[in-house]
Protein backbone atom coordinates (compact mmCIF):
# COMPACT_ATOMS: atom_id res chain seq x y z
CA UNK A 1 0.00 0.00 0.00
CA UNK A 2 1.18 3.29 -1.11
CA UNK A 3 2.00 5.14 2.33
CA UNK A 4 -0.23 7.75 3.21
CA UNK A 5 0.55 11.71 3.71
CA UNK A 6 0.13 13.55 6.15
CA UNK A 7 0.79 10.40 8.53
CA UNK A 8 -1.88 9.14 10.57
CA UNK A 9 -2.70 10.48 13.71
CA UNK A 10 -2.17 14.30 12.15
CA UNK A 11 -5.31 13.94 10.40
CA UNK A 12 -7.92 15.97 11.92
CA UNK A 13 -11.60 15.20 10.50
CA UNK A 14 -13.27 18.50 9.60
CA UNK A 15 -17.11 19.34 11.24
CA UNK A 16 -18.15 20.56 7.77
CA UNK A 17 -17.02 19.81 4.22
CA UNK A 18 -13.69 22.67 4.40
CA UNK A 19 -10.77 22.06 2.04
CA UNK A 20 -8.14 22.27 4.80
CA UNK A 21 -4.58 20.59 5.00
CA UNK A 22 -5.64 18.97 7.90
CA UNK A 23 -8.07 17.00 6.02
CA UNK A 24 -6.64 16.41 3.00
CA UNK A 25 -5.26 12.57 2.08
CA UNK A 26 -3.04 12.70 -0.47
CA UNK A 27 -2.93 9.39 -2.19
CA UNK A 28 -0.64 9.63 -5.06
CA UNK A 29 2.26 10.38 -2.12
CA UNK A 30 4.41 8.08 -0.07
CA UNK A 31 6.90 6.64 -2.16
CA UNK A 32 6.40 9.16 -5.42
CA UNK A 33 4.07 11.17 -6.84
CA UNK A 34 2.25 9.89 -9.71
CA UNK A 35 1.68 6.00 -7.92
CA UNK A 36 -0.59 4.61 -9.93
CA UNK A 37 -1.07 1.86 -7.78
CA UNK A 38 -3.22 3.81 -4.98
CA UNK A 39 -5.36 3.45 -2.01
CA UNK A 40 -7.85 5.38 -3.59
CA UNK A 41 -7.99 3.81 -6.99
CA UNK A 42 -8.43 0.29 -5.24
CA UNK A 43 -11.14 1.20 -2.41
CA UNK A 44 -12.93 4.59 -2.96
CA UNK A 45 -14.21 4.05 -6.51
CA UNK A 46 -17.08 6.91 -5.89
CA UNK A 47 -14.28 9.04 -6.39
CA UNK A 48 -14.49 8.22 -10.23
CA UNK A 49 -17.98 9.31 -10.23
CA UNK A 50 -19.01 9.34 -13.64
CA UNK A 51 -17.42 7.45 -16.60
CA UNK A 52 -16.03 8.81 -19.60
CA UNK A 53 -17.37 7.42 -22.69
CA UNK A 54 -13.86 7.81 -24.71
CA UNK A 55 -15.00 5.35 -27.60
CA UNK A 56 -18.70 6.65 -27.64
CA UNK A 57 -21.09 3.72 -28.97
CA UNK A 58 -18.32 0.76 -29.31
CA UNK A 59 -20.79 -1.86 -29.76
CA UNK A 60 -19.93 -2.96 -34.04
CA UNK A 61 -23.72 -5.51 -34.35
CA UNK A 62 -26.59 -4.55 -36.28
CA UNK A 63 -25.28 -5.22 -39.51
CA UNK A 64 -27.48 -8.18 -39.93
CA UNK A 65 -30.46 -6.72 -38.80
CA UNK A 66 -30.16 -4.07 -41.59
CA UNK A 67 -29.84 -6.83 -44.43
CA UNK A 68 -30.78 -10.07 -43.12
CA UNK A 69 -33.14 -11.73 -40.53
CA UNK A 70 -32.81 -14.74 -38.28
CA UNK A 71 -34.85 -18.30 -38.28
CA UNK A 72 -35.27 -21.07 -36.34
CA UNK A 73 -33.72 -24.50 -37.42
CA UNK A 74 -33.46 -27.64 -35.65
CA UNK A 75 -30.67 -29.74 -37.26
CA UNK A 76 -26.92 -29.89 -37.53
CA UNK A 77 -26.76 -28.82 -41.15
CA UNK A 78 -28.77 -26.11 -42.98
CA UNK A 79 -28.76 -27.07 -46.96
CA UNK A 80 -30.22 -25.27 -50.04
CA UNK A 81 -30.13 -25.32 -53.37
CA UNK A 82 -29.33 -22.80 -56.21
CA UNK A 83 -30.29 -22.73 -59.48
CA UNK A 84 -27.78 -22.69 -62.29
CA UNK A 85 -27.82 -20.87 -65.09
CA UNK A 86 -30.18 -21.20 -67.78
CA UNK A 87 -28.69 -21.03 -70.88
CA UNK A 88 -25.62 -23.45 -71.99
CA UNK A 89 -22.17 -21.96 -72.10
CA UNK A 90 -18.53 -22.72 -71.51
CA UNK A 91 -15.50 -20.73 -71.12
CA UNK A 92 -11.74 -21.32 -71.73
CA UNK A 93 -12.48 -23.45 -74.77
CA UNK A 94 -9.94 -24.27 -76.92
CA UNK A 95 -9.91 -24.46 -80.57
CA UNK A 96 -7.84 -25.82 -83.04
CA UNK A 97 -8.33 -24.00 -86.08
CA UNK A 98 -9.85 -26.69 -87.88
CA UNK A 99 -13.53 -27.08 -86.48
CA UNK A 100 -13.01 -28.97 -83.38
CA UNK A 101 -13.61 -27.48 -79.86
CA UNK A 102 -12.34 -28.88 -76.87
CA UNK A 103 -14.81 -28.08 -73.39
CA UNK A 104 -13.26 -27.94 -70.24
CA UNK A 105 -15.11 -30.23 -67.90
CA UNK A 106 -15.30 -30.10 -64.25
CA UNK A 107 -16.33 -33.12 -61.71
CA UNK A 108 -19.37 -34.08 -61.89
CA UNK A 109 -20.75 -31.70 -65.37
CA UNK A 110 -21.35 -33.67 -68.61
CA UNK A 111 -21.01 -31.73 -71.86
CA UNK A 112 -24.52 -31.54 -72.63
CA UNK A 113 -24.42 -29.40 -76.36
CA UNK A 114 -25.87 -32.04 -78.56
CA UNK A 115 -25.77 -32.26 -81.93
CA UNK A 116 -27.74 -29.65 -84.78
CA UNK A 117 -27.72 -27.32 -81.53
CA UNK A 118 -26.53 -23.64 -82.87
CA UNK A 119 -23.13 -22.04 -80.94
CA UNK A 120 -21.88 -18.84 -80.81
CA UNK A 121 -18.06 -18.77 -80.81
CA UNK A 122 -16.24 -15.58 -79.21
CA UNK A 123 -12.80 -15.43 -78.86
CA UNK A 124 -10.86 -12.82 -76.23
CA UNK A 125 -9.87 -10.38 -78.88
CA UNK A 126 -13.93 -10.34 -80.09
CA UNK A 127 -13.67 -11.96 -83.38
CA UNK A 128 -16.78 -14.79 -83.34
CA UNK A 129 -18.29 -17.21 -85.90
CA UNK A 130 -21.66 -18.95 -85.94
CA UNK A 131 -21.59 -22.58 -86.27
CA UNK A 132 -24.06 -25.62 -85.76
CA UNK A 133 -22.62 -28.83 -84.44
CA UNK A 134 -21.94 -31.68 -86.02
CA UNK A 135 -20.54 -34.21 -83.39
CA UNK A 136 -20.35 -33.93 -79.58
CA UNK A 137 -19.33 -36.55 -76.71
CA UNK A 138 -19.55 -36.33 -73.40
CA UNK A 139 -16.39 -35.98 -72.26
CA UNK A 140 -14.57 -36.52 -69.11
CA UNK A 141 -12.51 -34.55 -66.45
CA UNK A 142 -8.68 -33.47 -67.23
CA UNK A 143 -9.83 -34.26 -70.98
CA UNK A 144 -12.87 -32.28 -71.63
CA UNK A 145 -15.47 -32.93 -74.02
CA UNK A 146 -14.96 -32.36 -78.33
CA UNK A 147 -17.26 -30.83 -79.76
CA UNK A 148 -17.57 -31.03 -83.84
CA UNK A 149 -18.54 -27.90 -85.66
CA UNK A 150 -19.41 -26.27 -88.78
CA UNK A 151 -19.03 -22.83 -89.36
CA UNK A 152 -21.82 -21.15 -91.23
CA UNK A 153 -19.72 -18.24 -93.07
CA UNK A 154 -15.87 -19.90 -93.57
CA UNK A 155 -14.76 -23.43 -94.08
CA UNK A 156 -13.14 -23.67 -90.85
CA UNK A 157 -12.31 -21.84 -87.12
CA UNK A 158 -9.19 -20.90 -87.89
CA UNK A 159 -10.19 -16.84 -87.63
CA UNK A 160 -10.15 -17.43 -84.14
CA UNK A 161 -7.58 -17.85 -81.73
CA UNK A 162 -6.38 -21.10 -80.05
CA UNK A 163 -7.17 -20.46 -76.37
CA UNK A 164 -9.87 -18.69 -74.20
CA UNK A 165 -12.63 -19.17 -76.35
CA UNK A 166 -16.37 -18.75 -75.22
CA UNK A 167 -19.09 -21.09 -76.73
CA UNK A 168 -22.78 -20.59 -76.30
CA UNK A 169 -25.91 -21.90 -77.66
CA UNK A 170 -28.40 -20.11 -79.10
CA UNK A 171 -30.80 -22.69 -80.72
CA UNK A 172 -30.71 -25.22 -83.28
CA UNK A 173 -31.39 -26.79 -86.94
CA UNK A 174 -33.00 -29.69 -88.37
CA UNK A 175 -33.66 -31.02 -91.70
CA UNK A 176 -37.29 -31.41 -92.99
CA UNK A 177 -38.69 -34.81 -91.77
CA UNK A 178 -36.13 -35.28 -89.00
CA UNK A 179 -36.35 -36.41 -85.48
CA UNK A 180 -34.58 -34.78 -82.27
CA UNK A 181 -32.36 -37.66 -81.35
CA UNK A 182 -30.00 -35.72 -79.27
CA UNK A 183 -27.37 -38.26 -78.96
CA UNK A 184 -23.61 -37.64 -78.95
CA UNK A 185 -21.54 -39.00 -81.37
CA UNK A 186 -19.63 -40.98 -78.82
CA UNK A 187 -22.62 -42.49 -76.86
CA UNK A 188 -24.84 -43.71 -79.91
CA UNK A 189 -27.27 -46.13 -77.83
CA UNK A 190 -28.22 -43.86 -75.32
CA UNK A 191 -29.18 -40.10 -75.19
CA UNK A 192 -28.05 -37.10 -73.08
CA UNK A 193 -31.18 -35.42 -72.26
CA UNK A 194 -30.17 -31.44 -71.59
CA UNK A 195 -32.00 -31.34 -68.21
CA UNK A 196 -32.15 -28.31 -65.50
CA UNK A 197 -29.46 -28.80 -62.73
CA UNK A 198 -29.20 -27.07 -59.12
CA UNK A 199 -25.88 -26.40 -57.18
CA UNK A 200 -26.38 -27.41 -53.44
CA UNK A 201 -25.01 -25.61 -50.92
CA UNK A 202 -24.70 -25.90 -46.90
CA UNK A 203 -23.50 -24.61 -43.97
CA UNK A 204 -23.45 -25.71 -40.03
CA UNK A 205 -23.67 -23.31 -36.93
CA UNK A 206 -20.91 -23.21 -34.37
CA UNK A 207 -21.33 -22.73 -30.30
CA UNK A 208 -20.44 -19.31 -29.10
CA UNK A 209 -20.20 -19.55 -25.31
CA UNK A 210 -19.26 -16.71 -23.06
CA UNK A 211 -19.53 -16.19 -19.14
CA UNK A 212 -18.57 -13.18 -16.88
CA UNK A 213 -17.97 -14.50 -13.02
CA UNK A 214 -18.16 -12.08 -9.69
CA UNK A 215 -17.47 -13.70 -6.45
CA UNK A 216 -19.59 -13.09 -3.42
CA UNK A 217 -17.49 -11.06 -1.60
CA UNK A 218 -17.09 -8.39 -4.74
CA UNK A 219 -20.51 -8.24 -4.78
CA UNK A 220 -21.03 -7.13 -1.23
CA UNK A 221 -18.62 -4.51 -1.78
CA UNK A 222 -19.90 -0.72 -2.08
CA UNK A 223 -18.56 0.87 -4.86
CA UNK A 224 -21.01 3.29 -7.43
CA UNK A 225 -20.11 4.88 -10.80
CA UNK A 226 -22.70 6.31 -12.78
CA UNK A 227 -22.93 4.90 -15.92
CA UNK A 228 -24.54 4.96 -19.87
CA UNK A 229 -23.89 2.00 -21.65
CA UNK A 230 -25.12 1.81 -25.40
CA UNK A 231 -28.25 -0.62 -24.87
CA UNK A 232 -29.82 2.76 -23.91
CA UNK A 233 -29.67 2.11 -19.83
CA UNK A 234 -27.95 4.23 -17.15
CA UNK A 235 -27.48 5.01 -13.83
CA UNK A 236 -25.35 3.89 -10.99
CA UNK A 237 -23.95 0.49 -10.90
CA UNK A 238 -20.92 -1.57 -10.15
CA UNK A 239 -20.44 -5.08 -10.60
CA UNK A 240 -23.49 -4.87 -12.53
CA UNK A 241 -21.49 -2.99 -14.98
CA UNK A 242 -18.83 -5.52 -15.85
CA UNK A 243 -21.58 -7.73 -16.97
CA UNK A 244 -23.55 -5.53 -19.02
CA UNK A 245 -20.43 -5.14 -21.14
CA UNK A 246 -19.90 -8.98 -21.42
CA UNK A 247 -23.26 -9.03 -22.57
CA UNK A 248 -23.03 -6.51 -24.90
CA UNK A 249 -19.48 -8.12 -26.23
CA UNK A 250 -20.93 -11.07 -26.48
CA UNK A 251 -23.86 -9.85 -28.89
CA UNK A 252 -21.05 -8.65 -30.77
CA UNK A 253 -19.64 -12.24 -31.06
CA UNK A 254 -22.62 -13.31 -32.11
CA UNK A 255 -22.75 -11.09 -35.51
CA UNK A 256 -18.55 -11.14 -35.83
CA UNK A 257 -18.53 -14.91 -35.50
CA UNK A 258 -20.58 -15.37 -38.66
CA UNK A 259 -19.36 -12.57 -40.78
CA UNK A 260 -15.64 -13.44 -40.34
CA UNK A 261 -16.26 -17.28 -39.77
CA UNK A 262 -13.81 -19.86 -41.68
CA UNK A 263 -14.84 -23.57 -42.07
CA UNK A 264 -12.12 -26.14 -41.26
CA UNK A 265 -10.26 -27.31 -44.23
CA UNK A 266 -9.41 -30.89 -44.68
CA UNK A 267 -6.11 -31.74 -42.85
CA UNK A 268 -5.88 -28.46 -41.29
CA UNK A 269 -5.10 -27.81 -37.45
CA UNK A 270 -8.47 -27.01 -36.65
CA UNK A 271 -9.91 -30.00 -37.98
CA UNK A 272 -7.19 -32.12 -36.08
CA UNK A 273 -8.16 -30.66 -32.59
CA UNK A 274 -11.80 -31.65 -33.78
CA UNK A 275 -13.37 -27.91 -34.84
CA UNK A 276 -15.21 -27.74 -37.95
CA UNK A 277 -15.92 -23.99 -38.26
CA UNK A 278 -18.36 -22.15 -40.34
CA UNK A 279 -18.85 -20.30 -43.60
CA UNK A 280 -19.19 -16.77 -42.96
CA UNK A 281 -20.04 -13.58 -45.20
CA UNK A 282 -16.16 -13.25 -46.07
CA UNK A 283 -15.71 -16.83 -46.82
CA UNK A 284 -18.35 -17.13 -48.94
CA UNK A 285 -17.83 -13.98 -51.08
CA UNK A 286 -14.43 -15.27 -51.34
CA UNK A 287 -15.67 -18.96 -52.53
CA UNK A 288 -18.77 -18.65 -54.53
CA UNK A 289 -19.10 -14.38 -54.81
CA UNK A 290 -16.95 -11.74 -57.17
CA UNK A 291 -14.20 -10.25 -55.09
CA UNK A 292 -13.08 -6.71 -56.68
CA UNK A 293 -9.22 -6.61 -56.02
CA UNK A 294 -7.57 -3.11 -55.95
CA UNK A 295 -10.35 -0.97 -56.29
CA UNK A 296 -9.70 2.52 -55.71
CA UNK A 297 -12.77 4.88 -55.76
CA UNK A 298 -12.16 8.11 -55.58
CA UNK A 299 -12.57 11.24 -58.20
CA UNK A 300 -12.18 10.15 -62.47
CA UNK A 301 -12.61 6.66 -61.11
CA UNK A 302 -16.54 6.09 -62.00
CA UNK A 303 -15.64 3.47 -65.25
CA UNK A 304 -13.62 1.29 -62.55
CA UNK A 305 -17.29 1.70 -60.66
CA UNK A 306 -19.20 0.64 -64.03
CA UNK A 307 -16.85 -2.31 -64.41
CA UNK A 308 -18.40 -3.74 -61.39
CA UNK A 309 -21.67 -3.10 -63.00
CA UNK A 310 -21.16 -4.86 -65.82
CA UNK A 311 -20.11 -7.79 -63.87
CA UNK A 312 -23.24 -7.72 -61.95
CA UNK A 313 -25.21 -7.41 -65.69
CA UNK A 314 -23.85 -11.27 -66.00
CA UNK A 315 -25.12 -12.59 -62.52
CA UNK A 316 -28.52 -11.97 -61.31
CA UNK A 317 -28.69 -8.25 -62.46
CA UNK A 318 -30.35 -7.29 -58.45
CA UNK A 319 -31.82 -3.68 -58.91
CA UNK A 320 -31.49 -2.47 -55.28
CA UNK A 321 -27.83 -2.79 -53.41
CA UNK A 322 -26.28 -2.13 -50.21
CA UNK A 323 -22.28 -0.75 -50.06
CA UNK A 324 -20.80 -1.05 -46.28
CA UNK A 325 -17.77 0.56 -46.64
CA UNK A 326 -14.85 1.70 -44.20
CA UNK A 327 -14.52 5.26 -44.01
CA UNK A 328 -10.86 5.55 -47.08
CA UNK A 329 -14.03 3.76 -49.68
CA UNK A 330 -16.77 5.78 -48.33
CA UNK A 331 -14.82 8.94 -49.21
CA UNK A 332 -13.55 7.43 -52.00
CA UNK A 333 -16.91 6.70 -53.64
CA UNK A 334 -18.37 10.57 -52.03
CA UNK A 335 -15.29 11.98 -54.47
CA UNK A 336 -16.65 9.65 -57.56
CA UNK A 337 -19.68 11.12 -57.16
CA UNK A 338 -19.30 14.71 -56.65
CA UNK A 339 -19.36 15.15 -60.61
CA UNK A 340 -22.35 13.66 -61.09
CA UNK A 341 -25.73 15.45 -60.45
CA UNK A 342 -28.39 14.08 -58.26
CA UNK A 343 -26.21 11.01 -57.90
CA UNK A 344 -26.91 9.96 -61.69
CA UNK A 345 -29.66 8.93 -63.75
CA UNK A 346 -32.37 10.71 -61.94
CA UNK A 347 -31.41 10.16 -58.00
CA UNK A 348 -33.05 6.75 -56.22
CA UNK A 349 -35.90 5.93 -55.43
CA UNK A 350 -35.42 4.35 -52.30
CA UNK A 351 -37.75 1.47 -52.94
CA UNK A 352 -35.82 -0.72 -50.30
CA UNK A 353 -37.14 2.10 -47.51
CA UNK A 354 -40.54 2.35 -47.98
CA UNK A 355 -39.46 4.59 -50.89
CA UNK A 356 -38.67 7.43 -47.98
CA UNK A 357 -35.14 9.37 -48.49
CA UNK A 358 -35.80 10.43 -44.56
CA UNK A 359 -35.47 6.63 -43.48
CA UNK A 360 -32.88 6.23 -45.75
CA UNK A 361 -30.69 8.51 -43.92
CA UNK A 362 -32.16 7.99 -40.67
CA UNK A 363 -30.29 4.62 -40.59
CA UNK A 364 -27.42 6.10 -42.09
CA UNK A 365 -28.28 5.54 -45.74
CA UNK A 366 -27.28 8.06 -48.59
CA UNK A 367 -28.67 6.30 -51.92
CA UNK A 368 -27.54 6.94 -56.21
CA UNK A 369 -28.46 5.55 -58.89
CA UNK A 370 -26.24 4.08 -61.42
CA UNK A 371 -27.35 2.63 -64.92
CA UNK A 372 -30.58 0.44 -63.77
CA UNK A 373 -29.26 -0.09 -60.02
CA UNK A 374 -29.96 1.44 -57.00
CA UNK A 375 -27.18 1.75 -54.93
CA UNK A 376 -27.30 2.99 -51.01
CA UNK A 377 -24.32 3.48 -49.32
CA UNK A 378 -23.16 3.79 -45.49
CA UNK A 379 -20.05 3.89 -43.46
CA UNK A 380 -19.49 0.18 -41.78
CA UNK A 381 -18.57 0.76 -37.87
CA UNK A 382 -16.84 -3.02 -38.00
CA UNK A 383 -14.30 -1.98 -40.73
CA UNK A 384 -13.23 1.21 -39.10
CA UNK A 385 -12.99 0.07 -35.48
CA UNK A 386 -9.57 -0.15 -34.45
CA UNK A 387 -10.20 -3.14 -32.37
CA UNK A 388 -11.01 -5.11 -35.20
CA UNK A 389 -10.48 -4.11 -39.07
CA UNK A 390 -9.80 -0.77 -38.89
CA UNK A 391 -6.20 -0.12 -37.48
CA UNK A 392 -3.96 -2.94 -38.73
CA UNK A 393 -0.26 -2.79 -37.31
CA UNK A 394 1.82 -2.73 -40.37
CA UNK A 395 5.40 -3.34 -38.35
CA UNK A 396 6.50 -0.40 -39.29
CA UNK A 397 5.83 1.90 -36.30
CA UNK A 398 2.45 2.93 -38.28
CA UNK A 399 -1.11 1.20 -38.88
CA UNK A 400 -2.11 -0.09 -41.95
CA UNK A 401 -5.82 -0.69 -43.76
CA UNK A 402 -7.82 -4.04 -43.38
CA UNK A 403 -7.66 -6.12 -46.30
CA UNK A 404 -10.62 -5.60 -46.67
CA UNK A 405 -12.44 -2.28 -47.71
CA UNK A 406 -16.24 -2.88 -48.18
CA UNK A 407 -18.74 -6.02 -49.22
CA UNK A 408 -21.93 -4.96 -52.09
CA UNK A 409 -25.16 -6.94 -50.87
CA UNK A 410 -28.23 -7.53 -53.21
CA UNK A 411 -31.48 -6.05 -51.36
CA UNK A 412 -34.49 -8.83 -51.24
CA UNK A 413 -35.01 -12.21 -51.37
CA UNK A 414 -33.91 -14.85 -53.28
CA UNK A 415 -35.95 -18.57 -53.93
CA UNK A 416 -34.37 -21.52 -53.08
CA UNK A 417 -34.83 -25.40 -52.65
CA UNK A 418 -35.20 -25.81 -48.77
CA UNK A 419 -34.23 -30.01 -48.74
CA UNK A 420 -35.87 -29.73 -44.98
CA UNK A 421 -39.25 -28.11 -46.42
CA UNK A 422 -39.13 -29.76 -49.79
CA UNK A 423 -40.63 -26.96 -51.63
CA UNK A 424 -39.19 -24.11 -52.94
CA UNK A 425 -39.08 -20.56 -50.30
CA UNK A 426 -38.16 -17.27 -50.45
CA UNK A 427 -35.57 -16.27 -47.86
CA UNK A 428 -33.17 -12.67 -47.85
CA UNK A 429 -30.30 -13.38 -49.50
CA UNK A 430 -28.28 -12.91 -46.03
CA UNK A 431 -29.99 -15.02 -43.28
CA UNK A 432 -29.19 -16.22 -39.84
CA UNK A 433 -30.34 -19.78 -38.74
CA UNK A 434 -29.96 -20.41 -35.32
CA UNK A 435 -31.15 -24.08 -33.36
CA UNK A 436 -34.27 -24.15 -31.83
CA UNK A 437 -37.03 -26.73 -30.61
CA UNK A 438 -40.15 -26.97 -28.82
CA UNK A 439 -38.32 -27.33 -25.62
CA UNK A 440 -34.41 -24.97 -26.00
CA UNK A 441 -34.40 -21.78 -27.76
CA UNK A 442 -30.63 -20.94 -28.50
CA UNK A 443 -30.76 -18.12 -30.79
CA UNK A 444 -29.88 -16.29 -27.10
CA UNK A 445 -29.16 -18.23 -24.06
CA UNK A 446 -28.46 -16.21 -20.53
CA UNK A 447 -28.46 -17.91 -17.17
CA UNK A 448 -27.32 -17.70 -13.46
CA UNK A 449 -25.49 -20.36 -11.59
CA UNK A 450 -23.54 -20.46 -8.34
CA UNK A 451 -24.75 -19.22 -4.59
CA UNK A 452 -24.65 -15.43 -5.09
CA UNK A 453 -27.33 -12.75 -6.99
CA UNK A 454 -31.06 -15.06 -6.60
CA UNK A 455 -28.86 -18.45 -8.23
CA UNK A 456 -28.76 -21.14 -5.97
CA UNK A 457 -27.07 -23.97 -8.19
CA UNK A 458 -23.72 -25.23 -6.65
CA UNK A 459 -21.81 -23.98 -3.57
CA UNK A 460 -19.63 -22.08 -5.36
CA UNK A 461 -19.32 -18.26 -4.16
CA UNK A 462 -19.50 -16.35 -6.59
CA UNK A 463 -22.29 -15.68 -9.35
CA UNK A 464 -21.80 -17.07 -13.27
CA UNK A 465 -23.71 -15.41 -15.73
CA UNK A 466 -23.77 -18.19 -18.63
CA UNK A 467 -24.53 -17.16 -22.38
CA UNK A 468 -24.72 -19.09 -25.13
CA UNK A 469 -26.00 -19.21 -28.67
CA UNK A 470 -25.55 -21.87 -31.81
CA UNK A 471 -25.90 -20.04 -35.08
CA UNK A 472 -24.61 -20.09 -38.98
CA UNK A 473 -25.00 -17.56 -41.82
CA UNK A 474 -26.89 -18.49 -45.01
CA UNK A 475 -25.56 -16.62 -48.11
CA UNK A 476 -27.71 -17.31 -50.64
CA UNK A 477 -27.01 -16.05 -54.02
CA UNK A 478 -23.71 -15.28 -53.56
CA UNK A 479 -22.64 -14.77 -57.09
CA UNK A 480 -24.78 -11.54 -56.47
CA UNK A 481 -22.29 -10.41 -53.50
CA UNK A 482 -19.07 -8.15 -54.10
CA UNK A 483 -16.29 -7.85 -51.95
CA UNK A 484 -14.00 -4.70 -52.10
CA UNK A 485 -10.22 -6.04 -51.01
CA UNK A 486 -6.53 -3.95 -50.98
Amino acid sequence: MATISPLFGSIVPSQSQQLLDTNFLSFNGGSGAGDSDTFAQQYLPEIYEQEVERYGNRTLSGFLRMVGAEMPMSSDQVIWSEQNRLHIAYDDCTNDGANAITIPLQAGVNNVISVNSTVVLIDKLGAELKAVVTGSDIGTVGVGAVVTVAPYTAADTSSLAGTGVKMFVYGSEYDKGSSTPNYSAANTSGYVSVDPSFTQFSNSPIIIRSKYVVSGSDTAQIGWVEVATEDGTGGYLWYLKAESETRLRFEDYLEMSVVEGEKAATGSAAETAKFKGTQGLFAAIKDRGNVEAGYNAGTGQLGSFDDILRNLDTQGAIEENMLFLNRETALGFDDMLAGISDGGNGGTAYGLFENSEDMALNLGFSGFRRGSYDFYKTDWKYLNDASTRGAIDNGAGGYGISAIDGVLIPAGTSTVYDQVLGSNIRRPFLHVRYRASQTDDRRMKSWLTGSVGGAYTSDLDAMEVNFLSERCLCVQGANNFVLFTK
